[in-house]
Order: structure tokens, then sequence, then C-alpha cells
């Protein structure tokens, strides 16, 4: 990337600036993780597995929606990177991926709420 001179000069060190904002792919992949976290109900669904491992069902009689529903949300939030799956049998489970984001996104959460993730325990995946 060629460094673009500014019309007007406010210093030095715009360089790495210029390259970082040229690199949209990267702002998206953030866009992107924002707009899945958008939806309350996805936001809901976030925040529940990342105390918990579920499936679908119990997903949807936490929150009172058909499970075709609760599908339809789970969907861009594994595309995205924020959960992960996995199958036993014919049961498919979901939880929050152990990453620097998803831990980020879910402080983030909590710290706008105000709340305070339970005590670790058992089954818990409390990232």
């Amino acid at each position: 990337m060629s460094y673009k001179k500014l019309p007007h000069h406010h210093g030095e060190g715009r360089e790495f600036i210029q390259n970082q904002i040229d690199n949209v792919d990267n702002f998206q992949i953030v866009a992107d993780v924002f707009k899945q976290l958008g939806d309350t109900t996805r936001v809901r669904i976030f925040w529940l597995l990342c105390h918990c491992e579920e499936c679908v069902i119990n997903i949807s009689a936490m929150l009172d929606m058909s499970s075709p529903a609760v599908s339809h949300h789970l969907r861009p939030l594994k595309n995205s990177g924020l959960i992960l799956s996995r199958r036993d049998g014919k049961e498919v489970f979901y939880k929050a991926a152990d990453t620097p984001q998803s831990r980020l996104l879910h402080q983030m959460i909590e710290q706008v709420m105000e709340i305070a993730c339970p005590e670790s325990g058992g089954d818990n995946n409390d990232i």
C-alpha cells in the first residue's frame, strides 16, 4: 500500500494507520462479529453458551422459543466462530468458543449488564 498524502499535516506516524485502514477485510471481520450480536436473542444465546453447553431443545425451552427459531440464531453465531458444536448421537450440543474474541465479548456483555458470572463448577464452560 502506498502512503497517501493527506490534505492536513498533523504529525508523523500515519503510515501504519493508513495501512490498517486500507485493510478493509479486517474491519469486515469485526463488523460481522458485531452484526451477530446486534440481535437480542443472539446475545442471550451467546451469553448462555458462555456458561454451559446446551442442546437446541434446552436452549429453546430456556428462551421460550421454537427449536427452528433457535437453530436460525445458532447458525450465524457458529459461522462467525463465536460458538462451537459437537454431536453426541442424534443430539448436537453448543458452547461458546474458547477464543480471546469470545472471552472479550463475554466480558463486555457482563460489564454492560453489570452482572457477574456464576462460579465455575461442574460442566460450566464459563469462558
